[in-house]
């Protein structure tokens, strides 16, 4: 998470809906909390009856007490660390009155530097981000954020006992936003790993970290959601909570009930840059993967297949036969690429991989991210209203290449029925005018319609004769620009 005036190079934050995404680093403000008053209900003593007594009313279920955490904070509070990173500005020649600027005006020779011609190197300017992290392996491993160490010129490690370590990082992956640390000491004690998957939306979890700098604060809240998919979050299905999460929260652990992490507090969604009762978490398990590869290779190695998905709606489901929304729809295919060379076509809904189910389109990446590069992958696949299984050679990931899970945009479609008028052309028909069900989806003059419910179209005749025999729904893709994706077009 980032404040509003966070240090260069060590975070970043992006726009979205009138509010940023963030990571937790820097101190710059005070943070009022506030906690809910507990709040009571009593009911109204019925009066006695003159003539029969009143119906009894029955009992409420019993009321369930809240669960202990101060156990699990006192077990793993010495595991969770400070992590100050600080990044020395390089100092640069400038002339009198740039130097004179960078001085106190109090300094004796501030005067002479602004009256009087001359160069002089500016004072290099030390700034300072604070997160936390927490411990993995007795001998001084520590898991944090790359946001947190990023750029940083010292990492100094600071342990609930006030012994303070130079940390060391081994590396760090940006896609995932995780970052390994060591520090030289042994005997460490350390936190229990959890499993991510076997949590469920309800369910209490505790944070802590070092928000504002204040180490070791404990805050709870529960899962508000799981395998979120964020802007930047290609490669991570994160656990959503409501637990307070605050600049310095950054790369602490989150943990369950059963005093396991699994999570690393990484970032919020706020307008005003604190807390706002969305915060983030990355699974524990997507951590130790790349924390397993960072340590061994000093780099991450993921797979890719070279395809586009998209979500699937309840329009694109009826319109593919699915009994319900589930999987991810390829939009597109990349010419050449590993899911191309194996069948694999705009239209198939991937719904496993390797056995893992594929509920949502976001949890479809960091499946194939997962699998070693020039191995083998059996994607199960609804295509034509059917199962089968497609077995795919995994390319390696370079920048800017995977599996991306895209949010669903919308398109054109076709004649008549659909509202459209179209042009055949090379690579598909060109949407002329969009009216009707058509402009409802979102179609626009310029977007080619390239295929009908996962079966490609060359001309209007096909489109119309398609649309005449689809009920209720029909998916269009449509592509626009470099971009193609499925539409779904409500016929009635």
């Amino acid at each position: 998470m980032k404040e509003k005036l966070a240090f260069l190079g060590l975070t970043a934050a992006a726009l979205i809906a009138g509010g940023y995404w963030a990571g937790a680093n820097i101190p710059t403000s005070q943070a009022a909390a506030a906690t809910p008053a507990a709040q009571s209900v009593q009911l109204a003593q019925a009066q006695p009856a003159q003539t029969q007594a009143a119906p009894q009313l029955a009992r409420p279920a019993a009321v369930q007490t809240l669960p202990d955490f101060t156990t699990i904070v006192e077990a793993n509070k010495a595991a969770v660390v400070n992590i100050t990173s600080t990044l020395k500005a390089k100092a640069s020649d400038g002339d009198d009155e740039d130097a004179a600027q960078g001085m106190d005006e109090d300094d004796p020779f501030y005067q002479f530097f602004r009256h009087f011609q001359g160069q002089i190197p500016q004072r290099p300017q030390i700034r300072q981000g604070m997160g936390s992290g927490f411990i993995v392996e007795p001998s001084g491993v520590i898991l944090t954020n790359a946001h947190v160490v990023e750029g940083a010129d010292e990492v100094r490690v600071r342990l609930s006992d006030r012994r303070e370590f130079k940390g060391k990082v081994l590396g760090l992956d940006h896609q995932s936003d995780i970052a390994v640390v060591k520090i030289d000491a042994t005997g460490l004690p350390t936190v229990k790993l959890g499993d991510p998957s076997q949590t469920k939306v309800g369910e209490w979890v505790l944070a802590i970290g070092s928000p504002f700098g204040f180490e070791n604060s404990a805050t709870v809240g529960i899962v508000s959601a799981t395998s979120r998919s964020l802007p930047d979050g290609t490669y991570v299905p994160f656990i959503q909570t409501d637990a307070a999460v605050n600049p310095g929260n950054s790369g602490g652990p989150l943990f369950n009930t059963r005093g396991e992490v699994i999570g690393i507090n990484s970032q919020i969604f706020s307008r005003s840059g604190g807390y706002q009762g969305i915060s983030f978490a990355i699974p524990i398990n997507v951590a130790a993967q790349v924390k397993e590869q960072l340590v061994k290779y000093g780099k991450v190695e993921r797979g890719r297949i070279g395809v586009a998905i998209q979500e699937v709606s309840q329009s694109l489901a009826q319109s593919f036969g699915l009994d319900k929304p589930r999987g991810a729809l390829v939009s597109s295919v990349e010419p050449g690429g590993p899911a191309d060379k194996a069948g694999l076509k705009p239209g198939d809904v991937l719904l496993a991989v390797n056995g893992k189910a594929v509920d949502r389109s976001a949890e479809l990446p960091p499946l194939v991210a997962a699998v070693k590069p020039g191995s083998k992958a059996n994607f199960e696949v609804w295509r034509d209203g059917a199962k089968r299984t497609v077995a795919v050679t995994v390319g390696e990931l370079k920048p800017e290449q995977v599996a991306s899970a895209k949010p669903a945009s919308q398109a054109g479609e076709d004649t008549g029925k659909l509202g459209l008028a179209l042009r055949e052309a090379e690579g598909g028909l060109v949407v002329e005018k969009a009216s009707g069900p058509a402009a409802r989806a979102g179609i626009q003059r310029g977007d080619i319609v390239v295929a009908v419910n996962g079966k490609r179209v060359k001309s209007a005749e096909e489109l119309r004769s398609a649309a005449a025999k689809a009920k209720g729904t029909l998916a269009l893709l449509v592509k626009r620009g470099d971009q193609s994706i499925f539409v779904p077009i409500e016929l009635s």
